[in-house]
């Protein structure tokens, strides 16, 4: 990936990230370490070239299969969610995408393991965050209804598609005091975005806001 690429020119430029930060603020993103890592995240480069004149733009934006990369609002939104709540030791992402919200992870805690099932978009957020210097992730290509059991427990579970409900062996692998941010509906017209917090065996549920993601689906994509 060349310094051009990475550092954008035009509508990709640092000055173009700065404009997205100050609409987060707007929107109310208080967390600075959340826009920090918004305004250090070159978004552009996640996405087709056909699109990076709208990376960022405070909206979603197909990445192929079906999938999308999530508005940078709620983005800032679930991470602040979690940062705010607890440890950030060791986050597990259930669906990589094309691997944006893993990058604004990265820059927030020890660890970030991702999940993702399609695998095209898995190999292509591995050669996407390689390029950008990004080392403390591990990727693994797999149904994130069952997580990553090998790896728990984890401080924070961030899910970036909506079951149906939330899945009893995400929550399983929270840690004590641990906490998951998740869209949750049936229909992408009728979803809550859901932190849930563990304590011993008893889990705190708060809806935060309504939200629209692409649902979470079973199984893999070769």
């Amino acid at each position: 990936m060349n310094a051009t690429h990475f550092s954008g020119i035009g509508m990709t430029s640092a000055r173009t990230r700065g404009r997205l930060v100050q609409r987060l603020i707007a929107e109310g993103i208080t967390n600075q370490q959340v826009l920090k890592a918004v305004e250090d995240t070159p978004r552009h480069v996640f996405i087709d070239e056909g699109l990076s004149h709208r990376a960022y733009e405070d909206t979603a934006l197909p990445i192929g299969m079906g999938q999308t990369i999530s508005q940078p609002y709620i983005v800032a939104r679930m991470t602040q969610a979690l940062l705010e709540s607890g440890s950030m030791n060791k986050v597990l992402e259930i669906g990589t995408g094309c691997g944006y919200q893993t990058a604004i992870l990265s820059k927030l805690c020890k660890t970030v393991f991702t999940v993702e099932r399609i695998r095209a978009l898995h190999m292509q957020a591995r050669k996407t965050l390689g390029q950008l210097n990004i080392h403390n992730v591990q990727y693994l290509f797999a149904d994130g209804f069952n997580g990553w059991q090998q790896n728990a427990p984890f401080d924070a579970i961030i899910v970036t598609a909506a079951p149906p409900s939330i899945p009893e062996k995400l929550m399983a692998q929270l840690a004590n005091g641990g906490r998951m941010v998740i869209p949750v509906g049936q229909t992408e017209t009728a979803q809550e975005l859901i932190l849930v917090e563990r304590q011993g065996d008893e889990f705190k549920k708060t809806v935060i806001e309504k939200v629209k993601f692409v649902p979470l689906v079973s199984g893999v994509a070769r």
